[in-house]
């Protein structure tokens, strides 16, 4: 079985990468292949980057309070080039009450500050496997 493959973005002006890079290292280090894309990425950028790396997982890391803007502009381009077997996951700064429209808007995954990291891990082994 081939590992896991997984593209950790930070979409808009969010500056702060500490926490993507630590994500970024614990899927690695948990069997995955990581790509990550770096700072100020627009969603085409980032579904471009899926599609190029035939990317198993997105995993987006937002700390601006932007997710409501940012989520449904990446989830378009994904529906529309037909990346729907594809596994969106958001970590940042997410209040509880935005969590049902990310839902909907097909996010799957939603990780608040303070998750562990094994959460992370368990949740992407056990949704991409579904999707497989």
């Amino acid at each position: 079985m081939r590992k896991i493959r997984v593209i950790v973005a930070k979409p808009g002006l969010d500056g702060h990468d500490r926490g993507a890079k630590v994500i970024a290292r614990a899927l690695r280090d948990a069997g995955m292949e990581v790509i990550y894309t770096g700072l100020r990425q627009t969603p085409e950028q980032i579904v471009t980057a899926a599609l190029q790396e035939d990317a198993d997982v997105i995993a987006l890391s937002i700390l601006s309070g932007a997710h409501n803007h940012i989520a449904p502009k990446l989830m378009e381009p994904i529906k529309s080039r037909g990346l729907d077997d594809v596994l969106v996951v958001i970590g940042g700064i997410i209040p509880d009450v935005d969590i049902p429209k990310l839902r909907e808007i097909g996010v799957k995954g939603i990780f608040q500050p303070g998750t562990p990291i094994d959460e992370i891990v368990t949740f992407i082994n056990s949704n991409v496997r579904a999707l497989q």
